[in-house]
């Protein structure tokens, strides 16, 4: 009885042994992925450039005449409509230079009609000789005079008219205004600077710049510009929903960028492009091409440039340098690096590494 004690003991401690040693090695589980194979879409050619909004008007408001400024008839920022009075000055002073030129042209006119009475007495005296020849001149010169006198007058008069009528600036087109100036009672002339700037806010242009090579390339694939859309995107990446044309290409090129302004008009209805704002600016041909492309989940980037995974037949990931062109709807178009049909790794391709066995499954398809 104390041997078989003794055997059953040495047992138990050779399973503690056992059972503390070192673990048995077993093999590593491939790690899951998604895949989805590289297909071709249509989609128009694109390229992208850094460009501003630019104001189709602007007009700065000033005062043509001098006097006090009186109260705006606007507030900062309203939106203004064509001959719309924005200020007034102080038209007393112009009022009665108006009258005073209209008392001017009655005196003439008064004058004229003298003129008239005497001449055609001097006539009808010339008849019987009752009155020299030289007298009848001098009363027909008088005549003209007088009649030259009134035109004078009413010229004036028109003048008084204009200088009185700019005692109100009006706005000379439909857009938004901005901040005044000048403060009601100031004195203000010519001299003084711009009062206010309106500038029209539908349609806008968009300004950008492009390269001699780009400007070849472009007109050797899209020989009219008028093909050509322009697309906004805005500073929160999301696409303007207005397209735009190209109506302006300048005609010369910036000799230290080597580039050429070019323009385009846009609508802005809702005025959500405001002029001076730097946006990035998307030319598109309008006809699309079929493009190959992969989502962009897919796509990592190192210092070598971009990648993505491919899986293999025998489930082995590959890694793939790609070229890269425009990205478009969750999609980047591969110009280099993929064929149609590739088995990309959209998903789970943090755990992958280059010869690595994964499990791949097919994305789900899009309902």
């Amino acid at each position: 009885m104390r041997q078989l004690n003794r055997s059953l003991a040495y047992l138990g401690f050779a399973a503690g042994i056992a059972m503390t040693g070192p673990a048995v090695a077993q093999s590593p589980q491939a790690p899951a992925v998604v895949v989805e194979p590289a297909a071709t879409r249509q989609l128009a050619q694109q390229t992208e450039f850094i460009g501003r909004i630019d104001a189709v008007n602007k007009v700065d408001l000033r005062a043509r005449i001098e006097g006090y400024l009186g109260p705006r008839l606007f507030n900062d920022g309203d939106v203004v409509r064509k001959d719309q009075v924005l200020f007034k000055l102080d038209s007393a002073p112009y009022e009665a230079a108006l009258d005073q030129q209209k008392a001017a042209l009655a005196a003439a006119q008064a004058t004229l009609a003298n003129a008239e009475v005497q001449f055609e007495r001097a006539q009808e005296l010339n008849k019987t000789s009752n009155i020299s020849q030289v007298q009848l001149d001098q009363r027909q010169a008088d005549l003209q005079r007088a009649k030259a006198d009134v035109l004078a007058s009413e010229a004036s008069v028109r003048s008084a008219n204009i200088t009185l009528s700019y005692t109100e600036i009006r706005s000379p087109m439909d857009g938004r205004i901005g901040r005044a100036a000048v403060s009601p009672g100031n004195l203000v002339s010519p001299s003084t600077g711009v009062l206010a700037t309106i500038v029209q806010q539908d349609p806008v242009y968009v300004l950008f710049n492009i390269t001699q090579r780009e400007l070849q390339e472009a007109r050797r694939n899209i020989p009219n510009a008028a093909d050509l859309k322009v697309r906004v995107r805005l500073p929160d990446g999301s696409l303007y929903g207005e397209t735009g044309k190209i109506d302006f290409l300048d005609v010369q090129a910036d000799s230290r960028t080597d580039s050429q302004a070019v323009r385009a008009v846009i609508a802005n209805p809702k005025a959500l492009l405001v002029p001076g704002q730097t946006i990035r600016v998307l030319v598109e041909s309008a006809t699309p091409e079929p493009t190959l492309v992969v989502p962009e989940s897919a796509v990592a980037l190192d210092q070598a440039g971009s990648y993505v995974f491919v899986v293999a037949g025998n489930n082995v990931a590959e890694q793939r340098r790609l070229k890269l062109g425009a990205s478009r709807d969750g999609f980047v178009a591969v110009t280099e690096g993929l064929k149609a049909g590739d088995l990309v790794i959209v998903q789970g391709q943090q755990r992958v590494r280059p010869g690595m066995t994964v499990a791949a499954q097919r994305a789900p398809a899009a309902r």
